[in-house]
C-alpha cells in the first residue's frame, strides 16, 4: 500500500513538468507551460519501493488547456540505464531526495499497468492512502497477460502519444486526452484492453476518456 505523505517537494512535480513538457513531441503548446493538476490515480509497487502515479495535467498557458496524461515514478535512487527518462530530482520532506522518471520507461510502472489491465490490481486514489479509485475503468479480452516483464521498457514518443513494447503487445498511452461523449469510451480497432479515467476540464466540468489501450500484435516490432 502506498502511503501519501502530507509534506513538501522542492521543486514541486508541476515545476519539474513545466521544464520537461516542451521536450515532448506530443506536447501541443508553445512557450512556457503552466501545468495544473486535473486528475489521475496511483498504483502500488508490490515491493513498496517505487511510487507510481498517473497524473493528468492541463496547461493553462495554452488556448483550450489541453489535458495531458503524465505517468511518473518516484525512486530513492537512480534507475540504471534510464538516464534519458529522468524528468528531474526533488527533495521530499520525509523521504529525502527522489528521482522522478517518465513512467513509460520504468519497468515497475509498466508491469503494474499491465496488471491493472489484466484485473490483478486496482487503481488507487491519487491523494488518499489505501483507497480504491472507483472512477478508473479497465478491460481485457483474450488470454491473461504476462505477470513478469523483463528489462527496461522500450518506449517511443510521437505526436500522438507513447508506444510501449511489451510481451503482450504494444501499449499506447494517449498523452493528449480527448473527452468521450459517454462514460464508457469506445476502444479503437485492434485494441484488446484499456484503462480509462476522469479529469477536470478548464471550465471545471468533469470529463472521461481513454488513458491507455493495449493492442494486438507483437510488442517487439
Amino acid at each position: 500500500m502506498a502511503i501519501i505523505h502530507r509534506t513538501t517537494l522542492t521543486p514541486t512535480k508541476l515545476e519539474l513538468l513545466a521544464a520537461w513538457l516542451p521536450s515532448r513531441p506530443w506536447y501541443a503548446g508553445s512557450g512556457a507551460p503552466r501545468p495544473e493538476k486535473a486528475g489521475g490515480f496511483r498504483l502500488d509497487d508490490p515491493k513498496g519501493e517505487v511510487g507510481i502515479e498517473f497524473m493528468v495535467i492541463t496547461d493553462v498557458s495554452a488556448p483550450g488547456a489541453a489535458g495531458y496524461l503524465v505517468p511518473m515514478t518516484y525512486r530513492g535512487a537512480p534507475l540504471d540505464g534510464a538516464e534519458q527518462a529522468l524528468i528531474g530530482t526533488t527533495e521530499h520532506g520525509v523521504l529525502g531526495r527522489r528521482w522522478v522518471y517518465d513512467g513509460c520507461q520504468d519497468p515497475v510502472l509498466v508491469a503494474e499497468l499491465l496488471a491493472l489491465i489484466d484485473g490483478r490490481v486496482e487503481a488507487q486514489e491519487q491523494s488518499v492512502s489505501d483507497a480504491v479509485d472507483r472512477d478508473v475503468t479497465r478491460s481485457r479480452t483474450g488470454a491473461a497477460l504476462a505477470a513478469e516483464q523483463s528489462g527496461l521498457p522500450l518506449a517511443e514518443d510521437s505526436a500522438h502519444g507513447t508506444r510501449i513494447a511489451t510481451a503482450d503487445g504494444p501499449l499506447l498511452l494517449h498523452r493528449v486526452l480527448t473527452p468521450a461523449p459517454e462514460d464508457a469510451p469506445a476502444l479503437p480497432e485492434g485494441a484488446r484492453g484499456h484503462v480509462g479515467g476522469v479529469w477536470t476540464l478548464a471550465d471545471g466540468t468533469r470529463a472521461h476518456g481513454l488513458f491507455v489501450t493495449l493492442h494486438t500484435g507483437t510488442g517487439q516490432d
